[in-house]
């Protein structure tokens, strides 16, 4: 109720009048049964976004440290995105990864929509990076399509480190599903994760527009904090 409520008489429509987003390839999303949506990952206003701007209900898994803050402001955190959809998870590795992919896939196997982000992080700079194989674990054990989205522009609206959006136009593109099924039963083989992986961040490139560096985004930022 929370989520319709958001969605179609509060924020939707303010977004809408705000940034005035131009979408294509909206009819690539399968209107029924799980899917995957692996998305570039430009801005921190990319997970508010995108789902108010498609029909089904998608979630996404966000760090568990955005749910455990204390006080009135964590506790109305909190309850927006769980009223949006965000499912808490812990991203310090190990079983904690393992405990994450199960949560992804118990929203697939409910026929639901899941937004992945396979760079993990946001892009430093605008580049396309290296993506993570969880991606491609999730599509391979959950059996289901992908579809490739790009946010365009998310990043001049709300660069990182800045707390206030700044309006001007955005865009998302929806491109044409990833069928993986030929690589069914492989979900162990560490090479077709990868290029299972590969495949999807090169055809995210090809739709955003984005120059791809193979390296990981969160490298990069160490670096840069390094400095």
């Amino acid at each position: 109720m929370f989520y319709w409520f958001m969605k179609n008489l509060v924020a939707g429509p303010i977004l809408r009048t705000v940034f005035r987003p131009w979408i294509t390839g909206l009819d690539n999303i399968p209107q029924t049964g799980g899917v995957i949506l692996a998305s570039n990952h430009l801005s921190v206003i990319d997970s508010v976004i995108l789902p108010l701007m498609i029909d089904r209900r998608i979630f996404f898994l966000a760090k568990s440290d955005y749910f455990t803050g204390r006080g009135f402001k964590n506790w109305a955190i909190k309850h927006f995105l769980l009223g949006t959809g965000m499912l808490p998870i812990d991203r310090s590795g190990g079983k904690a990864s393992e405990a994450s992919l199960n949560t992804g896939l118990a929203v697939l196997a409910r026929g639901e929509v899941l937004g992945i982000y396979p760079e993990g992080t946001r892009s430093p700079d605008g580049k396309m990076y290296r993506g993570r194989t969880g991606v491609a674990r999730m599509i391979l054990e959950g059996h289901v399509p992908v579809v490739p989205v790009a946010m365009v522009d998310t990043e001049k609206v709300m660069p990182i480190g800045s707390k206030l959006p700044k309006v001007r136009r955005i865009g998302i593109v929806f491109g044409e599903p990833l069928d993986f099924t030929r690589f069914e039963g492989m979900e162990s083989d560490r090479f077709i994760l990868r290029s299972v992986t590969d495949e999807i961040m090169y055809r995210l490139s090809r739709i955003s527009g984005q120059e791809y560096v193979d390296v990981y985004a969160s490298s990069v930022k160490e670096k840069l904090g390094s400095r």
